[in-house]
């Protein structure tokens, strides 16, 4: 009996604990083939303040240290009221045409997600033209067990990989302009 009443003991706290589980993190892998060399590509993104010259939905973007980690940037989106998106350099390396940043802030109706971290890479594709992968990490905007729908983990991919494509996109569009 008593090893009857532990058993359900122990499946009521599994259950609650399945029941509070949090939001899962979630990730997003966008990439575009560009038919030049990586060096002309990389040369359009690396620098961590002048993605607005090739993100379509970014009307400027100023950073405090250029591409040295810790440099804090700070995009004016082109939308009504010109919101802006605070981040910062992680990490740089203009050898491996790669770079990692953070939002450090975003209000959710802007971008519903949380604790975001990216990763910016420019690759030979091995046929003289280049493979542009854009990675993310990050959390839903609203972290409650029931989120509201627009801060759900659909609207937080459906809007990361809405930013993702619109920048690869144009970058691929500027990129292979002649």
């Amino acid at each position: 009996m008593k090893l009857l009443l532990t058993a359900a003991v122990a499946l009521a706290l599994g259950l609650l604990a399945a029941q509070a589980h949090g939001p899962t993190r979630q990730k997003m892998i966008e990439t575009v083939d560009i038919n030049k060399p990586v060096d002309k590509v990389w040369a359009l993104v690396k620098d961590f303040d002048a993605i607005a010259k090739w993100h379509p939905v970014i009307a400027s973007s100023k950073a405090t240290k250029g591409n040295e980690p810790g440099s804090i940037r700070t995009l004016v989106l082109k939308a009504p009221g010109n919101p802006e998106i605070i981040e910062q350099l992680l990490t740089y390396s203009d050898a491996d045409h790669t770079y990692h940043y953070q939002i450090d802030t975003v209000d959710v109706k802007v971008l519903p997600i949380q604790n975001y971290s990216s990763w910016l890479k420019v690759e030979d594709d091995g046929h003289g033209g280049s493979m542009v992968e854009w990675k993310g990490a990050y959390y839903r905007g609203d972290q409650r067990n029931d989120p509201v729908p627009e801060l759900n983990d659909d609207a937080a991919n459906a809007a990361v990989k809405g930013v993702y494509r619109a920048g690869l996109d144009n970058l691929k569009k500027i990129a292979e302009a002649p």
